[in-house]
């Protein structure tokens, strides 16, 4: 049986405080403090403890060359070189984790990226634990709790230096930019007409043309800017409440302007999909149409490979796309959000992703607005 590290690692130290009688009897604080090795292990989309000898062994260890156990056993302590099989911190050749693992470093994710990606994404987040809103704490004590905040407006020099400079008179952009806000309330009781709906995905997501500036190679032309002329966000929709189109769960093809099915819901089931994706985000989740911003990272990752900046560049391609989501939902008399408090591993499995290929970042939702 062959081995090897695994391709991306990280280690962090965390402190553990455990409740203690013996600290209370010994006149301490009734707290002790332990120190900890955490190993952040994207592959596995987990994390795991670890102790100075595991991380002394895997230090040792190549990432691409296969290695022999019983060879590895003979020169370090066989308990500890188990704990890291356990702990799929060392992969056996061919395993599940060695197609994980394989996944992983065929998608040139950077390091850093994929540890930060993976160690970020939410399951099974509800209205308790998603405590980012704060509507309801802003009249009450908040900057108590949290001390205050840092000054809207970062002044680097007295008021008397700055230069004002002039304003135009109010164009039709400008009216529209002063109109655009976040909707935390649809009308229900109204279905989104096909028109409506056809042209906000077309206006976002729509290819207005296809390019081939290299054989095999294709660049759509969004409204949008892109890394690379790229475009790796793709539209995942959930329905609720569009006219002739049946809820359920859809993906956006942006140069035939269509619809792929991908699973029929009835009204129930994706009203209560459409809360788990925004987690428990009550006043989001009866939008007639959710799209998630998912992005291909392979799409990026092909050609800035193992890039510093290819992550951030998937960020970016997702801040363009709702915000011209925005927009267009203001033009047309829409309400429109976007939020990145999601449910993304529950999201990957409605839909069927990949987390190494692809990912959502981000949900937005647009709909008729309640009066």
């Amino acid at each position: 049986m062959r081995v090897r590290r695994c391709a991306t690692v990280m280690f962090a130290p965390q402190e553990r405080v455990e409740f203690s009688f013996e600290s209370i009897a010994s006149g301490g604080s009734g707290l002790q403090k332990h120190t900890e090795w955490i190993a952040l292990i994207p592959h596995q989309d987990a994390e795991t403890a670890v102790d100075a000898v595991e991380m002394e062994i895997l230090g040792t260890i190549s990432p691409s060359e296969w290695i022999e156990i019983d060879a590895l056993k003979a020169s370090h302590s066989p308990e500890a070189v188990d704990a890291l099989l356990d702990k799929h911190l060392l992969v056996v050749e061919d395993s599940d984790a060695d197609t994980r693992d394989r996944k992983l470093r065929a998608r040139h994710w950077r390091p850093a990226s994929a540890i930060m990606h993976y160690a970020s994404r939410w399951r099974g987040i509800g209205a308790k634990q998603n405590n980012e809103d704060l509507s309801d704490t802003l009249g009450g004590q908040i900057a108590d709790w949290l001390g205050p905040p840092p000054p809207p407006i970062r002044e680097r020099v007295e008021a008397h230096v700055r230069m004002r400079l002039p304003r135009e008179p109010a164009s039709p952009f400008e009216n529209l930019l002063r109109q655009r806000t976040t909707c935390r309330e649809f009308d229900s009781a109204r279905k989104l007409s096909l028109a409506q709906f056809a042209a906000m995905l077309f206006r976002v997501f729509g290819a207005r043309a296809v390019d081939e500036p290299a054989p095999g190679v294709s660049l759509l032309k969004r409204n949008v800017p892109s890394a690379g002329g790229l475009h790796p966000t793709e539209a995942y929709l959930l329905v609720q409440n569009v006219d002739g189109i049946a809820p359920g769960l859809y993906h956006y093809h942006p140069i035939d302007h269509a619809l792929e099915p991908i699973k029929a819901m009835s009204a129930e089931e994706a009203a209560a999909t459409a809360n788990h994706f925004v987690s428990s985000q009550s006043y989001l989740a009866n939008a007639h149409v959710m799209v998630v911003l998912a992005s291909r990272f392979e799409r990026t990752f092909w050609r800035y490979r193992n890039h510093t900046k290819a992550y951030r560049a998937l960020i970016l391609d997702i801040g363009h796309l709702s915000q011209t989501l925005y927009l267009a939902a203001t033009e047309l008399g829409l309400g429109a959000f976007v939020t990145a408090a999601v449910n993304e591993v529950d999201i990957e499995q409605a839909f069927g992703l990949d987390p190494f290929e692809e990912g959502p970042l981000a949900v937005c939702g647009f709909g008729c607005r309640a009066g």
